[in-house]
């Protein structure tokens, strides 16, 4: 803790300093982030500009082949962008590449190990890096998030993976969710098993990897039960306990057989037994403390009754009851608290914990049945999305959640509900740098939409003033937000119709066809589409989309059906771009393809904007949505408003 206190005083100077920064964060004493690419005019190299770097910061690139010494590859630092080609290495063999800030006379001048990266360029792969996966038989690489597990300052991987799983409103058995460490050189560093009294599901299991205590490790958080073992093979609570809703007796001789469809919607629930919260040390996976899991089915009540279920959450087999979002917040804007909730549709109770000494402590827990309102309407129940956000909306240097339709305070209370319901999207960011503050833009969805019904809308994020609707009348499923064509400022945006918006409500064409994600890649400064494993160029002028990457023919696949998304998208290592994590087609690797377009841009890495961290953090959580960062970027940039 103490050393972070000595970096928050530093990066608090250098805010004073380049005030224009936004909100830093050093919570992580990252590394340079060095990745040696394969190509066919040579190897590609990147690192990581980083925010306390000075202003005319230079670097020097160092190569050193089979066990001889480094020597530099320069003849100038390198002033530009943090990337590099060396069009002229060895034929074969073995290559090591090193990183350091350009030095005065008598300085350190050789780079250190951990700047360092070794590449075997009879073995390496063109355009990406492969991490071998240990994946038991039925199961397969799912969601995956990043954080410094064993505190080196490179990130490493917990992946999500999935075996057979259901949907909310289905009912049937599932398989035991597992979670995965990897190093990015290929070394699993544990297995956690939730066990049978866990459901497998998109709905059911979002995860947490940060460093919540400050001791330079990140931990994993999750949602445990009895069963869950550890990555040291340690049980929680009663491991021979099974709380799964039974198949009736009349269905088990056929129950291999079953088709899903057939089967009562609560078989395979678990709707009772007790329900954990567990931090776990991310460099063992070994369980640091657990606690019971708020919110709970019913107040201050793991067993609820049928009829109990059904009059809290509006259904008796667990639908809306177990819909579950989380997310890392700096509620007091200066250490990471864990956010969880449960239920969107009807009640939302959202809890928030710190994790100090060891031990998880509660910090508040909001209700949607416990706020006063005026009307018949409860504006605080039924507004939430299968995503979350993590955002200063109020820029008092501490994060509020944006929970759909409604904003949660710092403190737990409500800042504001605009009313307009569940929708499966949202994007919060600076989308208009015209204008001073964030906006959010949200997506509803209604099985009725009258008239009038608003589809989509862009709003203040602060106040939740409504700054222009685009879809009303429809039911509008997914929508997205980016920086896509340069001849306006802002971001694009669009969803449920065919129209482009600019972030003040022109129409300015047709949108694209893919609503999915967005990824920064091809070396400007507007963002591509992301959609399952392949990235597209939004051509402004044709109206069309430019294939960039072809996942599945590279041998990648998306997971998550129609939610269609890769393991992850984010800045890993390398420069400011983001990579793209995905799974290949065998099952047997992780591949992160990285960006060896040129690029003139030279930015900080995108992991110490706090906004876009935190939008890592949620990545895998419900339907995946792509993170954002505070200050924009983007073609045109605007001196932000006062």
């Amino acid at each position: 803790m103490q050393r972070h206190l000595q970096l928050l005083t530093l990066f608090v100077a250098i805010c004073v300093l380049n005030p224009a920064y936004g909100q830093p964060l050093d919570w992580e004493d990252l590394d340079r982030g060095l990745v040696a690419i394969q190509t066919d005019q040579g190897v590609f190299l990147s690192w990581r500009l980083l925010f306390d770097d000075a202003s005319d910061v230079a670097f020097d690139l160092w190569r050193g082949v089979g066990t001889d010494k480094v020597k530099k590859l320069n003849d100038q630092p390198l002033r530009g962008s943090t990337t590099f080609l060396d069009a002229a290495p060895p034929a074969s063999g073995k290559v090591t590449y090193g990183i350091t800030r350009t030095s005065a006379p008598g300085g350190i001048t050789e780079p250190q190990a951990k700047n360092q990266i070794s590449i075997d360029l009879d073995q390496a792969p063109f355009g990406y890096l492969e991490i071998p996966t240990e994946i038991p038989s039925g199961y397969h690489a799912n969601d995956a998030s990043a954080g410094d597990l064993d505190g080196d300052g490179s990130y490493e991987l917990v992946v999500h993976v999935a075996g057979r799983g259901h949907d909310n409103s289905r009912g049937g058995m599932t398989d035991p969710p597992l979670f995965h460490a990897y190093t990015l050189d290929g070394q699993r560093l544990w297995q956690i098993n939730l066990g049978k009294n866990v459901r497998e599901g998109a709905h059911y299991n979002p995860f947490l990897v940060f460093d919540f205590d400050g001791d330079g490790h990140a931990e994993f958080v999750c949602r445990t039960s009895d069963g869950t073992v550890d990555g040291r093979g340690q049980a929680i609570g009663d491991p021979s306990a099974d709380w799964r809703v039974p198949l009736p007796v009349a269905l088990r001789a056929g129950e291999g057989s079953t088709h899903r469809r057939r089967l009562p919607g609560d078989v395979g629930k678990i709707l009772s037994g007790p329900e954990y919260m567990t931090v776990f040390d991310g460099r063992t996976g070994a369980a640091l403390d657990t606690v019971t899991y708020l919110p709970q089915r019913a107040p201050d009540n793991d067993n609820p009754s049928r009829e109990l279920q059904k009059q809290v959450w509006g259904d008796d087999y667990g639908n809306r009851m177990d819909r579950f979002l989380a997310a890392v917040a700096f509620l007091d804007g200066k250490h990471p608290s864990i956010v969880m909730s449960r239920g969107y549709y009807t009640r939302t109770v959202i809890a928030a914990w710190d994790f100090r000494d060891g031990q998880i402590q509660k910090r508040w827990l909001f209700d949607s049945d416990e706020v006063n309102f005026d009307g018949h309407r409860n504006p605080w129940a039924g507004q939430g999305n299968h995503s979350i956000s993590v955002a200063d909306v109020d820029n008092d240097g501490r994060d509020e959640i944006v929970f759909g339709s409604m904003v949660v305070d710092d403190d737990g209370t409500g800042l504001y509900s605009t009313n307009l319901g569940h929708g499966d999207a949202q994007h919060t960011g600076d989308l208009d740098p015209r204008r001073p503050g964030l906006e959010t833009w949200s997506i509803h969805e209604s099985n009725r939409p009258e008239p009038d019904f608003i589809g989509s809308e862009l709003r203040d994020a602060e106040t939740g003033r409504i700054l222009f609707v685009g879809r009303r009348g429809r039911d509008v499923a997914r929508g997205m937000a980016a920086d896509i064509d340069p001849r306006y400022p802002g971001a694009e945006l669009w969803g449920g119709s065919r129209d482009l918006w600019t972030a003040n409500g022109k129409v300015i064409g047709p949108a694209p066809r893919s609503t999915n994600m967005a990824i920064w890649w091809d070396g400007d400064r507007l963002r591509e589409l992301l959609d399952g494993v392949r990235i597209e160029k939004w051509d402004h002028l044709a109206h069309e989309q430019r294939l960039l990457f072809d996942g599945p023919r590279a041998g990648v696949v998306a997971n998550n059906g129609s939610k269609n998304n890769p393991c992850l998208a984010a800045d890993l290592i390398g420069d400011w771009r983001e990579e793209l994590v995905a799974r290949s087609a065998d099952n047997q690797a992780l591949r992160i393809y990285v960006s060896t377009i040129p690029t003139q841009h030279r930015q900080v890495t995108l992991m110490q904007d706090r906004q876009y961290r935190l939008g890592i953090a949620w990545q895998n959580v419900g339907y995946n949505q792509p993170p954002h960062t505070r200050d924009f970027i983007g073609a045109v940039v605007h001196s932000k408003p006062k």
